[in-house]
């Protein structure tokens, strides 16, 4: 059994946000392997679906970015999970606006709902998906920037990568992090000699 957490903040007001990016594409996993049962478990909304027989949870917390640990750790601890096959996606101000970035583990880096769920769970060693936002525009702050939503421009970047990363999301549960990172992280291009 796989879980897939998308992180952001419930309630329509927030729905369109940078913060929101996990949400949307939970819910484009979602319509892509037909989990379509949304329901209320352990403060966060909960679709289940299968992936050549295996099941698979979509998890968006519905306790607010900060507390996310708090809907995490139950749904982890409930289903007996291994922190492996837990998969995190959520916004990233330290990449460019629709730039994606798959990670096996590692610590919060200032991301408060990350930051929540290592210390609800004990450990930093599940694999996530970052969803690049870009950082604020000058003399905004970093609230301001997160709770802001896409412009019509911006909004289609982020739709393109929340496209590219469902495929992405698939990659990961059926052949494994370091396969999905080799096959869809941005290459790195190399600097030739002169």
């Amino acid at each position: 059994m796989k879980i897939f957490v998308g992180l952001g903040n419930p309630t329509p007001e927030y729905a369109a946000t940078k913060h929101n990016v996990g949400f949307m594409l939970a819910d484009s996993l979602a319509d892509k392997i037909s989990a379509t049962n949304w329901h209320e478990k352990f403060n966060a909304l909960v679709a289940e679906s299968f992936l050549d027989g295996e099941k698979i949870l979509i998890v968006k917390p519905q306790t607010f970015m900060n507390l996310s640990g708090e809907a995490v750790a139950p749904i982890v601890n409930f289903y007996k999970i291994d922190v492996e096959n837990l998969v995190v996606a959520h916004d990233d101000m330290d990449l460019p606006l629709g730039m994606i970035r798959l990670r096996p583990k590692g610590s919060g880096g200032g991301h408060h709902g990350i930051e929540s769920i290592i210390q609800h769970l004990g450990t930093q060693n599940f694999p996530r998906i970052r969803i690049g936002v870009g950082r604020p525009p000058e003399n905004w702050s970093v609230n301001s920037h997160v709770l802001s939503p896409f412009n019509q421009n911006d909004s289609k970047i982020i739709s393109d990568a929340i496209d590219e990363l469902v495929p992405a999301v698939i990659c990961i549960f059926k052949d494994g992090i370091d396969n999905a990172m080799n096959k869809f992280n941005p290459k790195r291009k190399k600097v030739s000699a002169e």
